[in-house]
């Protein structure tokens, strides 16, 4: 099965390397179909459009000589990745908020996934991740990549952080979703895929209060629980035992770790949907995962999620 063939490309402004272009490429060079990408540049001057002695079409030829800059540079430093086995396009637009400009692209030319660069702090070697990138992971009605290097790293893995012990539909979805999207990248990509999961350690107040409580077997009954819901997901995806990990704790220090201990190049987390104000924000657990983690990102949304920014549902 081929996914994400419609690929919307955010460019890097400020640099001529493009890791998101770069990773673009490496899937769409490994699709079963043939694939679509969109290069795309959001760009915004206020004093455009704050200059009074100029008309508004003299003001309109200016923006649009700015946006043909643009677009030349583009085309130019794109040369390096591109090749005939991928339909490319580049497109510039004049907004002054780049992630209402993305996602609206998304809207427009129906992708299927968003594919940008991460800033890399040079000291920590740490990402850090822009408000852009933050509007994106809560808002955008597709999956969102952010990207870290340009180059991906040999013998790596791909992880997707799943959920195997709840019982709710959208859970139950989202994880087979989460593994499909798994198999496909680690695929592409050439890398090993794994699930991992996590279970809660035991709460120490319970013991104080319950005397007669008994912390080991309650325990080894929750994870007995995820062992054996984790078994199901894997043998449903035809994946081997090996190729899973259960850990006990947050999914904050749980993830991470296995990050490090997998090589991992890419982790696939799942966000929650949520309604009314609380749809704007992506979740605690993804983002204090985010925050703990040094590689590429890919945030995936569950099925019926409704962007606050869908032009269907604006008034």
């Amino acid at each position: 099965m081929s996914i994400y063939n419609n690929i919307l490309v955010v460019a890097d402004i400020n640099h001529d390397e493009q890791p998101a272009l770069a990773r673009a490429m490496q899937l769409a060079s490994k699709s079963q179909s043939r694939s679509h990408i969109t290069f795309f540049l959001s760009i915004y001057d206020f004093s455009y459009d704050m200059t009074s002695m100029l008309s508004i079409d003299e003001r309109d030829a200016m923006r649009r000589g700015v946006i043909h800059q643009r677009e030349q540079w583009m085309t130019k430093i794109s040369e390096d990745y591109t090749n005939d086995s991928v339909d490319f396009e580049v497109k510039v637009v004049w907004h002054n908020r780049p992630y209402e400009a993305i996602i609206a692209q998304v809207f427009s030319g129906n992708h299927d996934i968003i594919i940008k660069g991460t800033r890399k702090h040079d000291v920590l070697e740490s990402v850090i991740f822009t408000p852009t990138d933050w509007h994106l992971l809560r808002k955008s009605p597709t999956p969102v990549l952010l990207v870290k290097n340009q180059h991906w790293p040999e013998n790596s893995s791909v992880l997707a952080a799943v959920h195997v012990a709840s019982e709710s539909e959208a859970h139950i979805g989202l994880n087979d979703r989460m593994v499909e999207l798994l198999q496909d990248i680690s695929t592409r990509l050439e890398a090993k895929p794994y699930l991992v999961n996590s279970y809660p350690v035991t709460p120490a107040n319970i013991t104080i209060e319950l005397p007669e409580f008994d912390p080991t077997t309650y325990t080894d009954a929750v994870r007995a629980h995820h062992l054996m819901s984790m078994k199901a997901l894997r043998q449903k995806h035809s994946m081997d035992e090996e190729q899973t990990v259960v850990g006990q704790g947050l999914p904050e220090d749980v993830i991470p770790e296995a990050v490090n201990d997998l090589n991992a190049a890419m982790v696939i987390l799942g966000t929650t949907g949520r309604t009314g104000l609380s749809a704007v924000f992506i979740g605690n657990t993804a983002e204090h995962v985010i925050d703990k983690i040094d590689c590429d990102v890919l945030a995936l949304k569950p099925e019926g999620f409704v962007s606050p920014l869908d032009p269907k549902t604006a008034v």
